[in-house]
């Protein structure tokens, strides 16, 4: 009898543990991860909505900006700074004038998205990890690949100084 509990309770207890150790691990920890090792993360499409903004030339683009659930609590709540485990996400796309929804309106109103520009950028909050950069990650993917040029990711972080304030943040919430 003794064997027979004996693995049933090591099987029980790693079970326990595996829970314990799952439930102990921040939001957002599998996409961060993913994010820091240069694999874009699963699902991050599927994250909602925060804002979507134009930028001029010469960026010249419109962009959604998308949270995972972290963020979207933080921003909800107007906790700032923001938590350990949240991330934003940045897409954008070329502007463009649409013909057939202007045809539709007579006159030249409507812009939709173009083609992909400037990749998928992302932030990701670590207070610890990244203090040398107001506790963020900065990370951009180029068709899937990520951007390694530490350059151009440490001028991210020279640009979102500018609002410190906010937690290094420039997308504000849509509500």
């Amino acid at each position: 009898m003794r064997f027979v509990l004996t693995p049933l309770a090591a099987v029980a207890l790693t079970a326990l543990l595996g829970v314990t150790a799952t439930t102990q691990r921040s939001p957002g920890d599998d996409a961060a991860a993913s994010i820091a090792e240069g694999r874009l993360p699963d699902g991050y499409r599927d994250w909602r909505l925060i804002s979507v903004a134009r930028e001029e030339a010469p960026l010249d683009d419109i962009r959604a900006v998308l949270g995972n659930n972290v963020a979207i609590d933080a921003y909800r709540t107007d906790k700032q700074p923001f938590p350990d485990g949240t991330i934003i996400a940045r897409l954008a796309w070329s502007y463009e004038s649409s013909e057939e929804n202007n045809k539709s309106f007579g006159r030249e109103q409507s812009f939709v998205a173009g083609h992909p520009k400037n990749g998928v950028q992302f932030m990701v909050k670590d207070a610890g990890k990244y203090a040398s950069t107001g506790g963020w990650l900065y990370a951009q993917f180029d068709d899937g690949t990520p951007v390694r040029d530490a350059k151009q990711l440490q001028s991210c972080f020279v640009c979102h100084q500018a609002v410190k304030s906010r937690d290094y943040v420039f997308t504000k919430y849509a509500r």
